[in-house]
């Protein structure tokens, strides 16, 4: 058996306003606050992880906080994050609440043959609530606002815009062993939608590319995503991949130690930046499952330097 991504480990985004993006987060959508803890390479920055009851892979939503300004959409860039409900009258709780929240949102849909629901949070930031046919076990948490059975289930099909789909194509099926498994129209009117499917396939294990040559190349900023991660299980699976990218002569970080999971980045031939991810050995590490982002928790490396960073930083709440 050929070597095998299992799905969405992550994704990384942007926000300026980490107050603000704790309260959405975790009052409105409901997600538990898994990791509080800063940007390993710039530690002046606060890097929040929101995920499920378990913190399990595969439901992990991150974001760096940063001052900047707002971001400029465009290709070239990860346009739109998935997240995975249960069922379509999951779907139709969400569209009452957004609407109750006054949070900005679409209208209910059938997008790629999935009950769909697109909305944004308050600096732009863009979603696509879809029903996965609970096809994938959940884990609720029990101090969530949201009730059990309308929680966010994890990560959902991550959407890129790309102006050529050619030498992604190239890169998606060859090297990181993703299989084409159709298209349909852009929900936006702009473009054809390619989806790729990896492991055993479904919601929690597709990358979704949009071919868009006439948008102008996207500016990263706040709104914005910075990078997508996918599944590896283990460390020596990550050797593999590691690897398997020098084989075919495709720049890499190497391996990276993030302690939570060890990491490989690499960018497509867009300029999108991917992160091959281990499951483990995951959040509660360093700290209890019960209390995960109760507190400030640093890798050990960073420790030492606890007391300078924790004075840089500002009060969340």
């Amino acid at each position: 058996m050929s070597l095998q991504l299992t799905g969405i480990h992550h994704l990384t985004a942007i926000t300026a306003n980490a107050p603000e993006n704790l309260r959405f987060y975790t009052k409105t959508l409901g997600l538990r606050l898994v990791k509080k803890t800063v940007n390993q390479d710039d530690t002046t920055a606060y890097h929040l992880f929101y995920a499920d009851g378990k913190a399990t892979p595969g439901t992990d939503l991150t974001f760096f906080d940063w001052p900047v300004g707002p971001e400029g959409r465009g290709t070239h860039s990860i346009s739109r994050t998935g997240l995975r409900v249960g069922n379509a009258q999951s779907v139709e709780w969400w569209k009452r609440r957004f609407d109750e929240l006054n949070v900005a949102s679409g209208e209910i849909s059938e997008i790629d043959g999935r009950t769909s629901l697109d909305f944004e949070d308050g600096e732009g930031q863009r979603f696509r609530l879809v029903d996965d046919g609970a096809l994938v076990p959940s884990h609720s948490w029990e101090r969530s606002p949201v009730p059990a059975e309308h929680q966010i289930k994890g990560l959902g099909p991550i959407t890129i815009s790309v102006p050529d789909i050619t030498s992604t194509a190239l890169v998606l099926t060859q090297v990181m062993n993703m299989r084409e498994a159709r298209h349909y129209p852009s929900p936006d009117g702009n473009g054809e939608v390619h989806v790729f499917s990896m492991g055993e396939g479904g919601a929690a294990a597709e990358l979704h590319v949009a071919v868009q040559p006439g948008l102008p190349i996207a500016r990263q900023g706040a709104g914005a995503v910075h990078h997508v991660a996918f599944r590896a299980p283990d460390v020596d699976r990550l050797h593999q991949w590691t690897e398997r990218l020098k084989a075919f002569h495709l720049p890499s970080s190497g391996e990276v130690e993030r302690y939570y999971f060890r990491s490989l980045y690499f960018r497509e031939p867009n300029g999108i930046l991917f992160e091959i991810a281990t499951d483990g050995p995951g959040f509660a590490v360093d700290e209890p499952l019960e209390s995960l982002g109760e507190s400030l928790s640093l890798p050990p490396f960073l420790e030492p330097k606890r007391a300078q960073i924790e004075a840089r930083l500002k009060p969340l709440e």
